[in-house]
């Protein structure tokens, strides 16, 4: 398995401008990482997604740092006003984006869900993802959902829709840490959906109970009230080696990328999560 890392680990320091996708990828090279993974097009004013694309693109030759996958957001029941063909379209023209950046598997969400059971969407979020599956494969692209947002985030909902979805070019984006979000163990998650996954998020989390008082700024709840904090691989309560077995037995040989959204400095975090996430997989 290779360890790529996602642009989205450097949220902090791209949030206060020092600095942009470009530079994560000098940076990540110089971690000591294997490939690296855009989440959005974050172009700079006065410059198309198209153009930073081919940028980024270009850079990236440079480095010798391969694109693992291109990962951006879709809500096929709410998105662009609730319109679901023009909410199609629209992540059609996303892998228009990741054709430009010569990545060969991207991530679009299905939904946060609009009110209606799951049961009764998924027929609409399967044709949908089929759709855009389909286009995109013919442009020699993969494409993904992700354990993330709640509503589509348990591992039977994400096996009902691969199952759905029926088709060769799409398969799961499993986050180890994202299960813990629905308040499912993510290694039975894992256990479950191992046979679908196309790429992996490794994320760790701090884990407190939602029986105990809120312990602060940093902590998130998850969906029946307990309390998770973004931490450095290895560091918090994700059983992260657990799912790596899984991965192993079930034949899984492809990118992991590490998707850190902790509190720590960020270049340390990422340092000691490669190098701890890199052991286990050593292991």
């Amino acid at each position: 398995m290779k360890i790529s890392v996602s642009s989205y680990s450097f949220h902090r320091l791209l949030c206060t401008g020092e600095m942009t996708q470009l530079d994560c990828i000098r940076k990540a090279k110089e971690i000591g990482f294997d490939a690296i993974e855009f989440v959005d097009i974050l172009a700079p004013e006065g410059i198309t997604k198209e153009e930073y694309a081919k940028s980024l693109k270009e850079e990236c030759a440079r480095y010798e740092m391969p694109i693992s996958s291109f990962t951006f957001g879709a809500d096929f029941l709410k998105g662009s006003g609730g319109d679901i063909r023009h909410e199609i379209e629209r992540v059609k023209k996303m892998v228009d984006l990741a054709a430009i950046l010569g990545t060969k598997l991207i991530r679009h969400d299905a939904t946060t869900g609009d009110g209606r059971p799951f049961d009764t969407v998924l027929p609409l979020l399967a044709d949908a993802c089929r759709e855009v599956t389909c286009y995109a494969a013919s442009k020699g692209i993969r494409t993904t959902v992700e354990n993330h947002g709640y509503f589509c985030q348990d591992s039977d909902r994400m096996e009902k829709l691969y199952q759905a979805v029926n088709h060769d070019n799409f398969g799961l984006l499993m986050d180890m840490g994202n299960f813990l979000c629905a308040d499912e163990a993510p290694e039975k998650a894992f256990g479950r959906l191992a046979p679908y996954a196309f790429y992996i998020h490794a994320k760790d989390f701090l884990y407190k109970s939602g029986s105990m008082t809120n312990p602060g700024e940093g902590f998130f709840q998850t969906r029946a009230g307990n309390y998770l904090r973004g931490t450095i691989i290895g560091h918090g309560d994700v059983p992260v080696t657990q799912c790596i077995r899984i991965l192993k037995n079930a034949k899984y040989d492809s990118y992991i990328a590490i998707e850190f959204e902790g509190m720590e400095n960020n270049l340390q975090a990422l340092t000691i999560g490669l190098h701890n996430l890199r052991r286990f997989i050593n292991e």
